[in-house]
């Protein structure tokens, strides 16, 4: 193990440490609790990215507590089937990085359980502990979110947009290529479309009054949604919203200076910066006349449902992942707005950062129900047809939902 040389770390632990004796262990029990169980290690799958911070805080922990922690660096694109396959064998991990949509597939296939935020909850955004809870309960400590917004060249757009039309207005005024750039592709891409799609009402489900989706309330349909579909079949023929524009073409193209706006994620701020282009990062404008909504997407860390170390890995969650410091490390390593207040607001001196997480303030999570699962392939073909007219927009949404029904519906 690399030797612990980060102050920051060391202060944070020591935060947390007193924080412990302070409160009586609080959120999960503390030694005394984890020592009645007979634990002396956790296991933690993590990814290449974060696993640097976290062999410091595990160092941290295992001093303060007296209890290991093995971790284990795993592809994230393969933890959520790995995970799903290997907890009910017992050869899971205790803890598990993880993303908040994959959280209905794992309640569902029973491999989590809650955990216990306490007092803490109030000190993470709401949009990301309402992502990291399910049918009332949380499952997860979150570290990070992440959204799109509007990028904007500054020098071929002064003022940002308000609405749709004005971004239009503009893009068409500064002479470009593009009036603005999203990516679409073959397929479509809905999780880019979205915001434009809420703005007129058009949610894909529901929510219940404790905030959770809803699977049966599927409002994907409703008249919003065929607003939305003879809006998307206005922008095609415009030419406005194309197939051919994936997302390395929109990158290149606003890279280029060929648009003043791109719809996109804090990952081609960037390549623009990097090419000369001074970067603003403003609200995705309405198109609808309502809110324009993008999904927040939280990454955080979920417990096993088979641990034998439960109260040692909540405890290593809420008051190590969960402190300000370690937050503020995590940020540093993937430059994700922290989910913990306290640490959003002192990387804020970012700008990018900060425009990106107020974006996100007002968008919605990432719906976590196993149904999303049924929603995308049916959401994007019907997109990419009506953007290419090969239909009824209206008739084309309609029986998109319906098939949408029907796959949830078994």
């Amino acid at each position: 193990m690399r030797v612990k040389t980060n102050p920051i770390l060391a202060i944070g632990a020591m935060t947390a440490v007193a924080a412990l004796a302070l409160t009586g262990c609080s959120a999960g029990g503390g030694d005394e609790g984890s020592k009645k169980e007979g634990s002396t290690t956790l296991t933690v799958w993590v990814d290449a990215d974060r696993a640097p911070v976290l062999k410091d805080v595990a160092a941290a922990f295992t001093k303060e507590s007296g209890i290991a922690v093995k971790l284990v660096q795993k592809d994230f694109g393969k933890i959520q089937e790995e995970f799903v396959q290997q907890v009910p064998t017992g050869k899971g991990p205790d803890i598990t990085i993880g993303a908040h949509d994959w959280l209905g597939n794992f309640v569902t296939n029973g491999v989590v359980q809650p955990i216990e935020l306490g007092d803490i909850a109030g000190d993470f955004q709401d949009v990301a502990v309402t992502a990291m809870s399910y049918e009332g309960k949380t499952y997860g400590l979150p570290y990070s979110t992440e959204n799109i917004a509007l990028l904007r060249n500054t020098e071929l757009a002064p003022e940002a947009p308000s609405t749709y039309d004005e971004m239009v207005q503009m893009g068409t005024d500064a002479g470009t290529e593009f009036p603005f750039l999203v990516q679409v592709g073959e397929e479509s891409d809905p999780y880019h479309l979205y915001p434009f799609q809420t703005s007129f009402g058009a949610p894909v489900f529901g929510t219940k009054d404790d905030g959770s989706y809803d699977s049966e309330q599927l409002l994907l349909g409703n008249d919003g949604g065929i607003d939305f579909a003879n809006w998307l079949a206005e922008q095609g023929k415009a030419g406005l919203l194309k197939t051919t524009v994936d997302g390395d073409i929109a990158k290149e193209k606003f890279v280029s200076g060929d648009s003043p706006f791109l719809i996109t994620g804090p990952w081609n701020v960037a390549p623009a910066q990097d090419a000369g282009i001074d970067v603003a990062v403003d609200a995705i404008p309405s198109a609808g006349g309502e809110a324009a909504q993008p999904f927040v997407g939280v990454q955080g860390f979920f417990v096993s449902a088979k641990s034998k170390n439960a109260l040692a890995a909540n405890e290593f969650l809420t008051n190590y992942i969960g402190t300000k410091d370690v937050q503020v490390e995590l940020y540093n390593v993937g430059k994700r707005p922290p989910a913990l207040t306290a640490a959003f607001e002192e990387v804020s001196s970012d700008p990018t950062t900060a425009a990106f997480g107020e974006v996100g303030a007002a968008g919605v999570p990432m719906p976590n129900i196993p149904e999303m699962g049924s929603v995308w392939q049916f959401w994007g073909v019907t997109e990419a047809d009506i953007i290419n007219g090969k239909g009824d927009p209206a008739e084309l949404w309609t029986t998109m939902t319906s098939d949408i029904r029907s796959a949830i519906e078994g």
